[in-house]
């Protein structure tokens, strides 16, 4: 495999409007490219030796973003915080949402599973929407279905009218986060997008902690109940939409259209033409993105869903204190993405996330065996290493996705791989019923920490070998001209162009030899 130095030193290549780029340009293919199979299996282990490149100043990366870098990023680091606070309105009224409705609490988490099934349909029709159309007005009504949504959810009345807003908010949920993404990543200079990239992903863990602070604030506090959350949460995304609409298309989508009406069939013809040529040449990527988010996935929600269960099921923690474990292990997953992501940048996509998988599988005994306080340190280092492992992700994913379609790759491989954890919690729950403890007066009792520290060792070590066998392309540019699927999308679009004039020319002469 390349050295990563050569991806990092590369020079935009040059279009011409036909399809012709600068050969010298490294960066049109990942380092890998031309491979056979038995090579790339060969050199995987020899391609995770760290990237070393020269460890830039945080302080200049972060003054290195201009204003318009810093207001793409926020309007999207904040519509995915706002996007998982949304989310977690019903983990934390499940109590009082099954007391309105008269089911269980089983019953109610339906909206939660819900939420997660519909997700990949929303990354599909806002993915290629933002692909074909642009990210800004996709994003708006992203938001505008989230104001519906959660507003609908405050005044349902009935169970049934419940589960289909949560429905319908998957679909809105899913289609978020490959277009935030790449609204505060693909103009980014490509050395501070290790940094941002981790601090990008660190938004959902925000979200959860802003949602468990305004639920203290807001459920039971007045004669509604648990509605006020709900209405509350409707309100922010009104901030976001005008905020995107003062703000224009990113530069990469400009620069990609422009270069795309260069086809003969204009941009829309192209669009398609670049569409066949990703299928046909990235197809085992996108099925290998799909089951490494499927790995992270079952990571995050592995070690998180039923972990505050454990706490009080099985180690006796009273509500204050598992709130405060939480908290803490949240403060560890900024912490870990946000350096992680910036260190990923140095040593390199893959083994950053490997060095946090080994990491994380040391501390899973701690994590889930000590039974006083100290486990809140476990919790706050764990977090560390998980978050710490997904800080890459958003950058990783974009640098591995066809140009043409980097939000719908994006989001799509994420949420298909949120569909296939989405079990995680109840797998989890079943099994340690297999493992019960001595009851607390009626209180059953199991072994969780036992389950989870099993669960995720396993976890572990599924996405330390789907990172040691995957590609990896870092700091690729994202600019069009170094965009090889355009490139031959755009010399097809003047061929067939090309041919057509050919024809009507033919069928003119012919027509002029019968006159």
């Amino acid at each position: 495999m390349a050295s990563h130095e050569k991806t990092e030193g590369a020079q935009p290549g040059a279009f011409d409007g036909t399809g012709d780029y600068n050969a010298q340009n490294s960066n049109i293919h990942p380092p890998h490219h031309g491979m056979s199979s038995g090579k790339y299996l060969a050199t995987r282990i020899s391609s995770l030796k760290p990237a070393m490149v020269k460890a830039p100043n945080p302080i200049r990366l972060v003054r290195m973003l201009s204003r318009r870098h810093w207001a793409f990023f926020f309007v999207a680091f904040w519509a995915w915080t706002w996007d998982a606070f949304d989310f977690f309105t019903v983990s934390l009224t499940v109590s009082e949402l099954a007391e309105t409705f008269g089911k269980s609490n089983t019953d109610i988490t339906w909206g939660i599973t819900l939420v997660l099934m519909f997700r990949s349909v929303g990354s599909i029709i806002f993915g290629i929407a933002a692909d074909r159309y642009g990210r800004k007005w996709p994003f708006i009504v992203n938001n505008l279905l989230f104001i519906v949504l959660e507003l609908g959810t405050g005044f349902t009345s009935t169970y049934g009218e419940f589960l289909a807003c949560r429905a319908l908010f998957g679909v809105a949920m899913g289609g978020l986060y490959g277009n935030a993404a790449a609204t505060a990543l693909e103009d980014l200079p490509p050395q501070a997008r290790g940094l941002m990239s981790g601090l990008l992903q660190q938004g959902y863990a925000f979200g959860y902690l802003l949602a468990a602070a305004f639920a203290r604030g807001l459920v039971n506090t007045t004669p509604h109940g648990w509605r006020p959350l709900y209405w509350f949460g409707a309100c922010p995304p009104v901030i976001f939409i005008i905020w995107r609409y003062f703000l224009p298309e990113t530069d990469t989508y400009k620069k990609h259209r422009e270069l795309a009406s260069h086809g003969g069939g204009g941009v829309g013809s192209t669009f398609v033409e670049e569409g066949k040529i990703a299928l046909k040449r990235h197809w085992l990527l996108l099925t290998y993105l799909v089951l490494l988010m499927a790995g992270f996935n079952f990571m995050s929600h592995g070690s998180q869903d039923l972990y505050p269960t454990m706490l009080s099921n099985q180690y006796n923690f009273s509500a204050t204190e598992v709130t405060v474990t939480q908290v803490v292990a949240n403060l560890g997953a900024m912490t870990g993405g946000t350096v992680v992501g910036f260190c990923s940048q140095i040593f390199g996509r893959r083994i950053s996330i490997i060095v946090m998988c080994i990491i994380g599988g040391a501390l899973l005994y701690p994590y889930t065996f000590v039974s006083n306080h100290g486990i809140i340190a476990a919790a706050f280092f764990e977090q560390f290493c998980v978050q710490g492992a997904w800080g890459v992700i958003p950058i990783h994913l974009m640098e591995l996705s066809p140009g043409a379609f980097r939000t719908f790759v994006v989001g799509t491989s994420y949420q298909l791989g949120n569909l296939v954890s989405s079990a995680s919690s109840t797998i989890e729950a079943t099994i340690g019923e297999r493992f019960p403890l001595t009851p607390k007066g009626s209180t059953k009792r199991y072994d969780y920490g036992k389950v989870i520290c099993i669960f995720m060792g396993c976890v572990y070590l599924y996405v330390i070998i789907l990172t040691l066998i995957g590609p990896e392309h870092l700091s690729r540019s994202f600019d069009a001209r170094d965009d090889a699927d355009l490139s031959e999308a755009t010399a097809r679009g003047h061929q067939k162009h090309g041919d057509e004039e050919d024809a009507a020319e033919k069928a003119m002469a012919r027509h002029e030899d019968r006159v």
